[in-house]
């Protein structure tokens, strides 16, 4: 039977209560407080086993307690609780010295059990010495689902293991990426990011590893690749399904052996960067269909995370709304605010964007309605008929698109009555404009962007900048 005593450290009575019954009930012997001052007294006295304590106190915030605590006894698992349930808390309960995180509610199995692990073998968790990182939180929402993405980040900011992100269009992958850069032990250094759907098959290799002066044609001088410009840092590998077999066997001799030539060179050059690969692609069907290579798999997916779709996670919605309406007004864009029946539609939308087209959706209200308030038919208006929705036609009764805009834009107008609308019209209408028209080019010639750029009457350069800046999700092209 268990043996032990607890510290718990809460000063809601109900929770203090159930933890007592349950941990007792377990065979521990428990002690009860609701401030930081008679915890710290009592870990100070050199009593206690295991410490289970709430955030946010009447007297301290436990994260300013956390490293005297191990400081002190650095044996001490800590296990740390929060209604804050953010993506922030997560990260400072890990650099404090956590022995692990849990948000409020949880589950008192769960709780027990992570209790019996840490009493079996006492890990030494010293605080990680890091700047603060400040409220900007790369990462929204407090579903059981994002939650536990939270803890699995938290494990391993201070670690250099492969991850490989997998999930749908638009939930966020670079955002993942980025926040294991930015809060782990490589933040000083470079986060590059490649994505294999956007660059030419024939030319990855060259992007990934660099090439030497007249390694093929056009390469006029030697030019750096990807691995070399994030050495110390990480390299994202984005669309990692869309990357060629030749290339896959490149990328595989690098994470073997840690080393890599350019094209046209011979020189092995070390490398030292961490590897985050993302795909929205189901890599093992692409395993049977002879496409990746399934040695490639197990060194890339040594962590896997899986992004949920938003409509898996639609308790995330307010959230992410009024953090998309912040980050619009910061932008110098009017303060808005959705109403309960907008968001209870916003709740019932499908989402085959994800996050990607609900903070479009949330930056476009912004930008181009003059209500503080947006209501549910203005919503449905939105999320039902695209920008240029009452589509004019000519004598011929083909669709006039030039007329569809100056309807559209007279209305606009016409909302804000004797008053302007905000400066910068010009580019949040060309990027309306834009994103449909480079995804159906895309979608036209099947991803082949050479003929998508002629189709379009651009440089292949500009187009290849507008699918990255616009982030415009591109088809493999056809053999």
């Amino acid at each position: 039977m268990p043996t032990g005593t607890i510290l718990v450290a809460d000063d809601d009575a109900a929770i203090r209560t159930v933890l007592n019954q349950a941990l007792s009930r377990a065979g521990y012997t428990v002690r009860l407080t609701s401030n930081a001052a008679t915890l710290w007294r009592w870990v100070s006295s050199g009593d206690g086993d295991l410490v289970v304590t709430d955030v946010v106190m009447p007297d301290e915030n436990i994260f300013d307690v956390l490293p005297r605590i191990k400081k002190l006894r650095p044996d001490l698992p800590v296990i740390v609780m929060s209604a804050q349930n953010t993506f922030m808390t997560a990260i400072r309960a890990s650099e404090k010295g956590a022995y692990e995180y849990l948000p409020k509610p949880f589950d008192l199995k769960e709780l027990t059990s992570i209790i019996a692990r840490a009493l079996e073998e006492p890990k030494q968790r010293r605080p990680v010495e890091t700047e603060d990182m400040g409220e900007n939180i790369p990462l929204v929402g407090r579903s059981p689902a994002m939650q536990e993405i939270y803890r699995v980040l938290a494990r391993l900011m201070q670690t250099d293991l492969t991850v490989m992100i997998n999930g749908e269009s638009g939930t966020g992958k670079e955002l993942v990426a980025r926040a294991l850069h930015d809060y782990g032990k490589r933040r000083n250094g470079p986060f590059v990011a490649i994505n294999m759907a956007a660059i030419p098959r024939d030319l990855i290799e060259a992007e990934l590893f660099g090439h030497e002066k007249g390694a093929f044609t056009g390469a006029q001088a030697r030019s750096s690749g990807r691995f070399e410009q994030a050495d110390g840092g990480t390299l994202f590998l984005d669309e990692i399904g869309d990357m060629p077999m030749e290339a896959q066997t490149r990328l595989l001799r690098v994470l073997q052996q840690g080393e890599y030539t350019t094209v046209g060179g011979r020189t092995p050059i070390k490398t030292d960067v961490r590897i985050v690969a993302a795909t929205h692609k189901d890599l093992r069907q692409a395993i049977n269909q002879g496409l990746f290579r399934e040695d490639l798999f197990f060194r890339l997916n040594v962590v896997p995370i899986r992004l949920p779709p938003l409509r898996e996670r639609v308790e995330d919605i307010p959230d992410l709304v009024r953090h998309f309406f912040a980050l619009a007004e910061k932008e110098g864009l009017p303060a808005k605010q959705i109403d309960a029946a907008a968001m209870n539609l916003l709740r019932r939308y499908r989402w085959p964007g994800n996050v990607r087209e609900l903070e479009n959706l949330v930056r476009r209200l912004a930008a181009l309605y003059p209500q503080d308030v947006i209501g549910e038919a203005l919503l449905e208006q939105e999320l039902s008929t695209p920008v240029a929705s009452q589509a004019a036609e000519d004598q011929s009764g083909e669709i006039n698109l030039g007329q569809s805009v100056e309807r559209y834009l007279n209305g606009y107008f016409a909302n804000y009555g004797d008053a302007l609308p905000p400066p910068g019209l010009y580019h949040r209408i060309l990027r309306e404009i834009e994103y449909p028209l480079i995804g159906a080019a895309l979608a036209a010639t099947r991803g082949n962007q050479i003929k998508a750029a002629e189709l379009l009457g651009v440089n292949r350069n500009t187009l290849r900048k507008k699918i990255r800046d616009l982030d415009v999700q591109v088809l493999r092209a056809s053999r």
